[in-house]
């Protein structure tokens, strides 16, 4: 089933520029030029928005095409469509990645597995089921991230729609 979603490349160096787009677009199947903007939450680095549309799961390829990079912080995101959860991928290079599953209204859906999991970890460890939680739910990435997130309010956003 088609769904959609964003690529957000938070803060980059000007020289990957050019490799981001085209891992984009080795998953995308088609040319991806983005429109980069100076980042002002670290000056120096840039940032841009991509929305996309395409098959289901396309955010785990997109992610992973971005995976791995010094200095690039970004999201990914995938809306829920006809029979699939939506995805949120988050990436640091202090933090690497987290995913999280998205229900139809955006909220993370943590599954009963890890929630049992994240339990029997904060007792082991002494580590407070709070913090616990908070790392299940992505706290220290949306903590590293939300000032790239704003300073990013008001950037041009560019769709593209794959080609099959």
């Amino acid at each position: 089933m088609p769904t959609r979603g964003v690529v957000y490349i938070h803060s980059t160096a000007s020289a990957l520029c050019p490799h981001i787009e085209w891992a984009l677009a080795g998953v995308l199947g088609m040319r991806v030029t983005l429109d980069w903007t100076p980042q002002p939450a670290e000056p120096g680095l840039w940032r841009a928005e991509l929305s996309w549309q395409g098959d289901a799961g396309m955010s785990a390829q997109l992610a992973s095409a971005l995976r791995g990079w010094a200095q690039v912080r970004y999201e990914v995101t995938e809306e829920p469509s006809q029979g699939n959860e939506g995805a949120r991928y988050s990436y640091t290079p202090s933090l690497g990645l987290f995913h999280a599953i998205t229900g139809v209204h955006g909220d993370l859906m943590v599954p009963e597995d890890r929630l049992r999991a994240a339990m029997l970890t904060a007792a082991a460890t002494g580590t407070s089921f709070d913090e616990t939680l908070g790392k299940l739910l992505g706290q220290p990435w949306d903590d590293e991230l939300e000032t790239f997130r704003w300073a990013g309010e008001g950037a041009p956003v560019r769709w593209l729609h794959q080609v099959v």
